[in-house]
């Protein structure tokens, strides 16, 4: 995998600031939800218009546990959008998509382009399960053609619990804010014992050591326990990847893996 391009100036804090005030002096809409909910957003509260909008949550999450519940083993891919064909990044995340399905795991993506078309298409083209769950933002996002089956959301939790709930293992390619968000949410829920333990790998060495050394950093300050440290494999090879993954899942999850020849 190409090496991250590091670039030595820092960033200092006046230059932070500047940018700051430069991008929250833009006008825009950020609210990613359908005409009911910007509504919604637009008036007063009311107990009839919270049921309203607790009945689509509901109505969400019931389709995901629908669609989702007969998935046999699977292990989750997150990664950035903006990592398109052709890049050494997409060309890990095929290569990452093949060997998790020739392990006889399905492969389930947010369904959309860069990082996650790529392991959609890996697991696919290697005759595996590929499984897309994804977000409808104001800004088009299209499934991936590389999904046998996609899940569509309007709310980000609602999707991101479909994605740790039916996963028994969570990979992370490069990626930015979202990626970002996934990975702790997954992090922090086995760190709580709310799930798992499940093995959490992070794949490329390069990308995520300034993530290492910060994590290291929070250590030192008292934000995290020594114990807290680790809590990530990381790796750039597929295979390792897999390995580790294959090592510690629990037997009856071992067992019911179907490998393609």
């Amino acid at each position: 995998m190409a090496k991250v391009k590091k670039d030595s100036r820092r960033l200092s804090r006046t230059e932070w600031e500047r940018m700051w005030r430069e991008h929250w002096s833009k006008p825009g809409v950020y609210e990613a939800a359908p005409d009911a909910e910007k509504e919604f957003l637009a008036h007063a509260r009311t107990p009839s218009k919270e049921r309203a909008r607790m009945d689509r949550i509901v109505q969400e999450f019931s389709n995901g546990f629908r669609r989702l519940y007969k998935l046999g083993p699977a292990v989750t891919v997150f990664g950035s959008a903006r990592f398109g064909d052709g890049t050494p990044e997409y060309k890990l995340g095929v290569a990452l998509g093949r060997e998790l399905a020739k392990a006889g795991f399905a492969v389930l993506t947010g369904g959309g382009p860069g990082m996650m078309e790529a392991a959609n298409r890996g697991a696919k083209e290697a005759g595996g399960v590929s499984i897309g769950c994804n977000i409808i933002l104001p800004f088009e996002q299209k499934p991936n053609p590389y999904c046998d089956e996609v899940v569509n959301f309007h709310y980000f939790f609602a999707r991101k619990v479909m994605l740790v709930k039916y996963s028994c293992a969570f990979l992370c390619l490069p990626g930015g804010f979202g990626t970002m968000d996934e990975l702790f949410e997954a992090a922090t829920l086995i760190q709580c014992h709310k799930i798992g333990p499940f093995p959490l790998v992070l794949m490329g060495r390069d990308f995520w050591e300034r993530l290492r050394q910060f994590i290291w950093d929070l250590k030192e300050t008292g934000a995290i326990s020594p114990e807290d440290l680790g809590f990530g494999y990381i790796t750039d090879s597929p295979a390792d990847a897999v390995s580790v993954i294959l090592d510690r899942i629990p037997s009856e999850i071992r067992s019911a893996l179907r490998p393609i020849a």
